[in-house]
């Protein structure tokens, strides 16, 4: 393993759950194989933008055809494959919000999502071109949902197993620190959330 790439989605700067966990899983990772090289992008601070009709435009538009304006489009979701793609690893911190994922993690997944880059269709069907990596999330939510009740909430992990899934990425370990808002759990979480770390 040389190149990990972490991927933080959460606005809360230091105070982010999901920040400390995916750090934590950089470093535990970094433990195991000392030569490699951690990466890190902030989707807080560097988004990748939603998608716009220049965006689908090029998509769908010839290489030698681009206009400038689709060259300055594609250049996002180029920038992100090709992170990707050089990545042996991939950490991705996610907070839950509203049972979700984050719309600038979203908008991140729209941009890697194309046909004839990362996925294509064949006779048997769609078939992910992004083999080979090794995918971690770090997911932090308020209450707790990896099971019991509200585990029916969760479409944060479900979400992204499946569409990582499409593009190839099958190989999916999930890390929570979870119930960071209630009152009994939350001292606690962090704490427990990294020692379940087993990479």
């Amino acid at each position: 393993m040389k190149n990990i790439l972490i991927i933080d989605s959460s606005p809360s700067g230091a105070n982010s759950f999901s920040r400390k966990l995916s750090e934590a899983v950089g470093q535990k990772l970094k433990a195991k194989n000392p030569g490699a090289v951690i990466f890190h992008h902030d989707l807080s601070k560097i988004p990748t933008p939603h998608l716009e009709e220049s965006h689908l435009e090029a998509f769908f538009t010839p290489v030698e055809k681009y206009s400038e304006k689709q060259k300055v489009a594609i250049s996002h979701s180029d920038k992100a494959i090709d992170e990707i793609m050089k990545a042996d690893a991939i950490i991705i911190g996610v907070p839950m919000y509203n049972f979700s994922v984050p719309s600038v993690l979203k908008s991140w997944i729209d941009q890697i999502c194309r046909a004839g880059k990362t996925f294509k269709y064949g006779a048997n069907g769609p078939e992910g071109l992004v083999k080979g990596k090794k995918v971690y999330l770090a997911i932090a939510s308020g209450g707790v949902y990896s099971d019991g009740p509200m585990k029916a909430y969760d479409f944060t992990e479900p979400y992204l197993k499946t569409v990582l899934g499409f593009l190839g990425m099958t190989d999916v370990k999930t890390f929570r620190v979870e119930g960071v808002a209630i009152p009994e759990v939350k001292e606690t979480a962090l704490e427990k959330a990294t020692s379940s770390i087993h990479i």
